[in-house]
């Protein structure tokens, strides 16, 4: 819990809200003040994470949405706005990484498709739904997540591919928007402790000693860059990809460690 009260007063939808770095965010802005609507395509799933945060005196409220269906984002987007009388923010949180095949070439259209549509598409869908309410506010900031997948080789060519187009289109619609008052930002994690790892305790043990800072990332780590970023502290940041990931991509441990005498 914070004491700081940045989003009092403030609309806030989040997408991929129901678990994990959507679920964090959309609990670090209500503690902020914020009035958040969670989405997911759980609907349920995004209700019972809507209601622990209420029966923690929070304001927060769920509505089902699928990105990869325009009607149900702008359903979502039109909803949030009916309820709350307009949108300061928006957190785009869903995404779809479907595992590697062994050979590139065995991938199928069908798996390359979903993970870009889920992942780059329908985060455009959004933000193109949100965007005329957040200029009408006088105070809008989008923020996206990304990924250090978009950065470098960490496995998953589609997701790594559409988490590389966030990048750029954070960059090109942060120039649009900035005439109408909205930032537009990314916060690109690295390794973070979520249910996408259930099951896989030892492969985050072993994946921990390759940051320099000590250990993955908890989904609150990433909430936190979410507030900055779509906090007034931020209201001369625009067109950023904010890197949060313990210094994985900045510092090459493998090549230290190799250097090392025995």
């Amino acid at each position: 819990m914070t004491d700081t009260r940045r989003f009092e007063g403030h609309r806030v939808v989040v997408t991929g809200a129901a678990r994990g770095i959507g679920a964090a965010s959309a609990r670090r802005l209500a503690e902020e003040g914020a009035r958040v609507l969670l989405t997911d395509v759980d609907g349920d799933a995004a209700a019972g994470t809507a209601a622990a945060l209420r029966d923690n005196g929070l304001t927060a409220w769920a509505h089902p949405c699928d990105v990869a269906d325009r009607a149900s984002v702008e359903a979502a987007v039109a909803h949030a706005v009916e309820t709350f009388g307009g949108l300061d923010a928006l957190v785009t949180c869903a995404a779809h990484c479907t595992p590697d095949t062994p050979l590139f070439e065995d991938g199928t259209d069908e798996t390359w498709a979903r993970d870009l549509d889920i992942t780059l598409t329908g985060t455009q869908r959004c933000w193109r739904a949100a965007l005329p309410h957040l200029a009408a506010s006088g105070r809008g900031a989008i923020v996206g997540i990304g990924s250090v997948n978009g950065l470098q080789d960490f496995g998953n060519h589609a997701y790594s591919a559409a988490k590389a187009g966030l990048i750029s289109l954070t960059r090109t619609l942060a120039g649009h928007a900035a005439a109408r008052g909205v930032r537009v930002n990314l916060v690109v994690p690295g390794t973070v402790r979520t249910s996408a790892w259930e099951g896989r305790e030892a492969d985050l043990e072993r994946v921990r000693g390759l940051y320099p800072l000590g250990r993955v990332g908890r989904p609150e780590d990433i909430a936190a860059a979410v507030a900055f970023l779509a906090s007034t502290d931020a209201a001369w940041i625009t067109g950023t990809a904010l890197t949060v990931d313990g210094g994985l991509t900045a510092v090459h441990t493998g090549f230290h460690a190799a250097l090392r005498t025995p």
